[in-house]
């Protein structure tokens, strides 16, 4: 089922390397600053409809399971001691964000965001999708291919650029059939974890008229990185 006619759905998609965070990076690359101003303006479309309610969307999350204030994740497992709270400041005892979610979250504050924000898995966005009223902000979290390269982290696969590219021509294009139709197996097998979540936004806009916007489809490190846009009227 698609979300409601009439109420206006804007979405983000962005990659989820820990390189976004420049505190994880260290010294700047031109990949990595060219990747956080596609984010940069990806997000900033997204919350340019004035959505009271911002939706990130990551894989990893059990049906059900949703993230708000006080949860709060980090990535130590990257060498870098630095907490990013969902929303609010952290509570003690609070849930721990995957990794999607604590990038998601550190993109709404360099946006400056402060509304609501709510965090789930792809199985439960087409039901909030219906539930919450518009305008409503989407934040989908997912990196294409991790094959591109011989020095991507699954080396490389053939089949990797097509699949990606196949990807940005449907984002490009705001096909949300082509995105909910996206091959699971394929998917798995390239190694592309943002698919699960495309295909969760495909679903729950299938059928809805859709203005979209490429803004970066690249693979500096083997892994694909997809920014786009959309706003579904």
């Amino acid at each position: 089922m698609s979300a409601v006619a009439g109420t206006t759905v804007a979405v983000a998609f962005c990659p989820m390397p820990p390189l976004l965070l420049p505190a994880v990076e260290g010294r700047p690359a031109t990949e990595t600053v060219a990747l956080r101003a596609a984010c940069a303006e990806a997000v900033g479309e997204m919350l340019a409809t004035r959505p009271p309610v911002v939706v990130v969307v990551g894989d990893g999350v059990p049906a059900g399971v949703r993230f708000g204030p006080g949860d709060c994740g980090d990535l130590r497992g990257f060498g870098v001691a630095v907490d990013v709270p969902f929303s609010g400041r952290a509570r003690p005892g609070s849930r721990r964000l995957p990794p999607a979610h604590t990038l998601g979250a550190w993109l709404l504050d360099e946006a400056g965001f402060a509304g609501t924000r709510v965090g789930i898995g792809p199985a439960d966005l087409a039901q909030l999708v219906r539930d919450l009223p518009g305008p409503l902000g989407v934040l989908a979290m997912g990196d294409g291919s991790a094959r591109r390269t011989v020095k991507a982290p699954g080396y490389l696969d053939e089949a990797a650029v097509p699949f990606d590219d196949g990807v940005a021509d449907a984002l490009a294009a705001g096909d949300a059939a082509a995105i909910a139709a996206l091959d699971e197996e394929v998917a798995a097998r390239l190694l592309a974890a943002g698919v699960p979540t495309w295909r969760a936004v495909g679903a729950a806009l299938a059928g809805r008229p859709i203005t979209a916007r490429l803004h970066l489809h690249d693979a500096p490190f083997g892994v694909g990185y997809l920014v786009a846009s959309w706003v579904a009227a």
